[in-house]
């Protein structure tokens, strides 16, 4: 196995062609950084997180910082659009159902309209006139964030793939990293060579804790695997973009203790994705084994919510497939240094709300990596805020 010679260092090496590795590589080659983009797995897949034909995006998010950074997101998207000459998004708008009086509900309607944006609070005879598939309870309310749409994942996905490579970038895929050697340049080996980098992104979200390991670092990362679930409507198209239904988030309806969501039906004519947003904790390597001990039955839970709220539906999932989550303590994601190695980059626990803040994750990953001070505030993404649940790996 041969190592590269001096005169071929790389400016960057990025580990993980997911959504977040992939918009890293873009912004690093878009600033001439000669950047390497590594893959275990061959491309495309569906090991990870970023695979699927659609994902959310929205503004409407109770922390305002998430919301500030998607009104820089939209921008980005358009401009992907332009540069690939690809659709991406889809306007259809979010529907957001929750308690009255839920706190996240509340603070998710406030900071829409402190930061101004298209949005409209809907009492429950307007619900049933616009939205007449959905059944909301006594003492629930919804709001719309009319930015809201959807994304066209894997074509997102291509298409950033694609423009890197267009500015000079370099995908090898099929190359699992078994190991890293930090040090003003560093060196990672991988299955098929070793390649060295004055820097280092680590954007491999589940299996992000096995690459730390031999860097001295274990982050607070649970990964779970969620399933993506489609349900048949009842009368073909009721629930679909013709009908102008739009996406939807509900906040802790059914009592439930995590996020229901779902999106028009696109992947399947007839079906809609709707999904729980949380599952059962695995190793990202032993994700098809079937679990030793029962976990979360998020099946019966969306099951009694369709019954109940989306009548239109039949309420047992037509299609089931499978994505993962890598969740950090608070949801927030980690965009930061490694605590030891100024050149090493950490993006990492996108908490399955990742995707659509994408463009800026990679802006953000990109000037760490280059030595920059990003513009927008870190605090919220930073390592040292879960000091108590770092574990040393050496």
């Amino acid at each position: 196995m041969a190592a590269q010679s001096g005169s071929s260092v790389y400016d960057c090496i990025v580990i993980g062609a997911g959504i977040q590795g992939s918009f890293t590589a873009y912004h690093l080659s878009k600033h001439k950084r000669r950047t390497l983009l590594l893959e275990q797995f061959p491309l495309p897949h569906s090991r990870g997180s970023s695979h699927g034909q659609t994902r959310i995006t929205r503004k409407a998010y109770p922390q305002e910082f998430y919301t500030k950074m998607m009104a820089e997101c939209y921008q980005l998207w358009a401009e992907l659009e332009t540069e690939s000459n690809t659709t991406l998004y889809r306007q259809t708008g979010l529907l957001l159902l929750g308690p009255e009086e839920n706190p996240e509900f509340c603070s998710t309607w406030r900071s829409l309209v402190q930061n101004q944006v298209p949005c409209q609070y809907l009492m429950a005879q307007e619900i049933q006139q616009r939205f007449p598939g959905v059944c909301l309870q006594p003492g629930e309310a919804a709001f719309i964030d009319h930015t809201a749409g959807v994304l066209y994942a894997d074509k997102a996905l291509r298409a950033v793939q694609d423009l890197f490579c267009h500015f000079g970038g370099t995908i090898r895929d099929g190359e699992k990293v078994v190991d890293i050697k930090p040090g003003s340049v560093v060196t990672v080996t991988t299955t098929s060579g070793i390649y060295q980098a004055k820097s280092l992104v680590v954007a491999a979200g589940p299996w992000t804790n096995k690459l730390m390991a031999s860097l001295g670092l274990q982050l607070p990362l649970q990964t779970l695997k969620i399933n993506v679930c489609y349900w048949k409507e009842k009368v073909p198209g009721s629930y679909g973009v013709p009908q102008n239904f739009p996406c939807f988030l509900g906040f802790h309806l059914n009592k439930a203790q995590h996020h229901i969501y779902g999106l028009p039906s696109k992947e399947y004519p007839g079906l809609i994705k709707v999904c729980y947003h949380h599952g059962n904790e695995v190793d990202p390597d032993e994700r098809d084994r079937e679990a030793k001990t029962p976990g979360l039955q998020e099946i019966p839970i969306l099951s009694d919510f369709i019954s109940k709220y989306l009548p239109g539906l039949e309420a047992e999932p037509a299609v089931i497939e499978h994505c993962m989550y890598t969740n950090t303590p608070d949801e927030n994601f980690i965009l930061d240094r490694h605590p030891s190695f100024q050149n090493i980059i950490v993006g990492a626990g996108f908490s399955g709300h990742g995707f659509k803040l994408s463009p800026m994750v990679g802006k953000i990953l990109c000037e760490l990596s280059m030595g920059k001070a990003p513009d927008c505030d870190l605090q919220p993404f930073r390592i040292q805020r879960f000091q108590n649940h770092l574990k040393s790996a050496l």
